[in-house]
C-alpha cells in the first residue's frame, strides 16, 4: 500500500498539481470474501462443491475420508443408516468436517419433513406430517414445527434440511394441502421459522410433483397440465418464497418428472427450459438449485450416469445429489471435471454455481 501511495504522489507532483493531498487508504473497495475464496480454489475443488453425497456407517471410515479428500465433495446427506443417537450423529458430522479439511464448511443435509419422512425416529421425536399441520388450518403451526426441526437437526450436526415440501396435493401426507394459495401460506410460515433459527432449508420438488401418479424413485412420469394450470395450481408456493425471502438462505430441489407444457423431452432436473428458462429467468431465483437424487429410477433408468451431472449443469443446476453408491458419486464428479477440461462446460459456468454455493455457505460461518 505504501508503494501504491508513493506512486500516486509522484504522479501528482510530475503533473504540477501543487500540494499533494493526503490519499486515504480506504479508496479501494474491500475484497469480496466469496471471490477471494473462489479464486483460491482449484478446478477440482470447485467441481466437488457441485456434488453432494450419501455415506455409509455411523463413524468416520476410510471410504468417507477417501471420497472427501479425493473428490472434494461439498456436502453429505444423512440417512437412518448414519444415525444412532444425538451424541453419535454430532460427533460423526464433526469428524467428517475435520477429515474433509476444506476451505469452506460442508453442507450436512437430511430429509426431515415430519410424519413418515423423518430420520432418526428412534431418538428424535418427529414433527407431524405436513398434511396434518395443514389440516389444522393455522400457518403458525408450520412456523413452530420448522423451528422445532431446525433445533433438533442442529443438535445432531445437520445444517440444511431438505424441507419444506412445496408440492400441492401430493396424496401421500407430504403436502400442506390441495390448494396452491393455502400451501403457499404454510410454506411461507415454515420458511420464516427456519430463517428465525438461522437454519438453511429447501423447497421441493420444483416445479411441483403433486400431480404425479408414479413414484419417481421407481420410474419417470409426465405432468400433462398446460402452463396456465401449472401457474395457478403448482408454482405459487415456490413463487411466494422466491419473491419474498433471501434466496441465499434456501435451496430449490428440482424433481425428475417431465412437464409437457415446459419441456416434453427432458425431466425437470435436466431441462434448460425448467431450470434456466422458468426458475432462473422468469421467476428470478438467484440461489442454489439442487437435483433430487440422481440414482432414482425416474432418471437413471433413462439416462446414462456419466452424462447426468454434465446435463444438469448445462441445464442450469448447481448441485448433483447422489445419495447411495460411492462409484456413482465418483462417476458423476469425474464426468463433470472431464467436461470442463475438454471445453464442453466453461470454467466460468462452474464459477457461477460455486459463487451461489459459497454465498449460501457464508450463512454457516
Amino acid at each position: 500500500m505504501k508503494k501504491f501511495l508513493a506512486i500516486i504522489c509522484a504522479a501528482l507532483l510530475l503533473t504540477g498539481c501543487g500540494e499533494v493531498k493526503e490519499v486515504k487508504a480506504d479508496v479501494l473497495p474491500p475484497p469480496d470474501p466469496i471471490e477471494m475464496t473462489l479464486q483460491s480454489m482449484t478446478l477440482a475443488e470447485k467441481v466437488g462443491q457441485m456434488v453432494m453425497i450419501g455415506v455409509y456407517g455411523t463413524e468416520l471410515n476410510d471410504d468417507i475420508v477417501y471420497s472427501l479428500n479425493q473428490f472434494h465433495f461439498g456436502g453429505v446427506i444423512f440417512y437412518d443408516r448414519n444415525l444412532e443417537s444425538v451424541a453419535q450423529a454430532k460427533k460423526f458430522a464433526n469428524d467428517i468436517e475435520a477429515a474433509a479439511n476444506q476451505k469452506v464448511p460442508l453442507f450436512f443435509s437430511i430429509d426431515e419433513e415430519g410424519g413418515r419422512v423423518a430420520r432418526g425416529k428412534s431418538f428424535l421425536q418427529p414433527a407431524p406430517s405436513q398434511e396434518e399441520i395443514g389440516l389444522g388450518g393455522n400457518p403458525e403451526d408450520a412456523n413452530y414445527w420448522a423451528r422445532y426441526n431446525a433445533q433438533i437437526l442442529r443438535s445432531i450436526g445437520v445444517n440444511l434440511n431438505f424441507a419444506p415440501v412445496a408440492d400441492v396435493g401430493s396424496n401421500d401426507t407430504r403436502s400442506f394441502g390441495d390448494d396452491a394459495q393455502t400451501v403457499a401460506q404454510f410454506v411461507d410460515a415454515a420458511a420464516q421459522g427456519y430463517e428465525s433459527e438461522n437454519f438453511l432449508y429447501t423447497l421441493k420438488h420444483f416445479p411441483g410433483i403433486g400431480k404425479s401418479k408414479i413414484d419417481p424413485h421407481k420410474e419417470i412420469s409426465s405432468v400433462e397440465s398446460d402452463r396456465a394450470t401449472l401457474d395457478a395450481e403448482d408454482l405459487p408456493p415456490f413463487v411466494k418464497i422466491i419473491r419474498w425471502h433471501d434466496n441465499s438462505k434456501f435451496m430449490i430441489m428440482v424433481g425428475h418428472l417431465r412437464y409437457d407444457a415446459l419441456d416434453s423431452v427432458n425431466s425437470a432436473s435436466l431441462s434448460p427450459a425448467v431450470m434456466t428458462g422458468l426458475l432462473r429467468n422468469e421467476l428470478g431465483f438467484s440461489g442454489v438449485v439442487i437435483t433430487d437424487d440422481l440414482e432414482m429410477g425416474a432418471i437413471k433408468n433413462h439416462t446414462d450416469l456419466p452424462s447426468l451431472g454434465v446435463r444438469m449443469i448445462l441445464a442450469g443446476g448447481d448441485i448433483a445429489l447422489v445419495c447411495h453408491n460411492y462409484e456413482s458419486q465418483q462417476i458423476v464428479y469425474n464426468s463433470i471435471l472431464a467436461a470442463v477440461q475438454r471445453g464442453e462446460i466453461s470454467e466460468e459456468r462452474i464459477n457461477e454455481s460455486v459463487r451461489r454455493i459459497l454465498k449460501m455457505k457464508a450463512h454457516l460461518q
